[in-house]
């Protein structure tokens, strides 16, 4: 079995790439920063490989497919990411710019190349993790990663609809809170206070095993799910007090 992760360098996305090479799969881990795994005792096995990749740069992400699929590619998990606040926007406009380059039009670019790949073998499976907050219907002043997360919703359900003729099935992710790295530095080091917080470990097995169910779509926790909804039938004056 042949793998492919994009932001499989750190976080969700370097469990999923432990948890498949645990399972005897040839491994390909993509990202912007390759250098964050020096040292990794991954490096020194064969089956793993590394690869730098901005998934922004449809031209590389192309290029990098193209060079892991030459022996078949059979998933492709895209965990790339990009994150900004209400705060962050305020203090510079142009930091909306790389939430819709990664999160929409990056998913996008390796979805697109690595269908091509897998439609001339008849096979295969692609995997986004989204996020919760794209459960989020859209209100006023509601967030730009909320929206850039239900467009990677969307975009998942799209190309399901697309690639079910060729045998290629898709699934979209759609996580809570994961108490990662990333998480933790987004909140001052500690992310204990957010709500059902999910260890990484929990989060990557139950990736793992929506992927080997060739689920469509999987939400969890059930809780945080829960919350969304009771949140998308508030009033839009009570949505506005959320905090960003």
């Amino acid at each position: 079995m042949n793998v492919m992760i994009i932001g499989g360098t750190s976080g969700i996305g370097l469990g999923l790439a432990q948890h498949y090479w645990r399972q005897g799969a040839r491994v390909a881990i993509c990202g912007r920063h390759p250098r964050k795994l020096d040292g990794s005792p991954l490096l020194l096995e064969e089956r793993i490989s590394v690869h730098a990749c901005d998934i922004a740069d449809r031209t590389a992400v192309a290029h990098t497919v193209a060079l892991v699929a030459a022996d078949g590619l059979d998933l492709l998990i895209v965990t790339a990411g990009q994150y900004t606040d209400a705060a962050a926007i305020a203090l510079d406009r142009s930091s909306t710019l790389p939430v819709l380059r990664v999160n929409v039009g990056g998913l996008d670019h390796a979805f697109s190349a690595a269908a091509e790949a897998m439609m001339a073998r008849g096979q295969g499976q692609l995997v986004a993790v989204a996020s919760i907050a794209g459960l989020q219907q859209d209100y006023p002043g509601g967030s730009l990663y909320s929206a850039s997360k239900r467009a990677a919703i969307a975009i998942c359900d799209a190309y399901r609809k697309a690639l079910a003729p060729f045998g290629i099935d898709v699934t979209v992710i759609v996580p809570g809170y994961v108490d990662t790295a990333r998480l933790r530095e987004l909140n001052n080091g500690d992310a204990s206070r957010k709500p059902f917080l999910m260890s990484e470990q929990e989060a990557v097995r139950r990736i793992a095993d929506a992927i080997a169910r060739r689920d469509e779509r999987c939400v969890f926790p059930w809780q945080m799910h829960a919350l969304v909804r009771i949140f998308n039938r508030l009033p839009v004056f009570l949505k506005r007090v959320r905090k960003k």
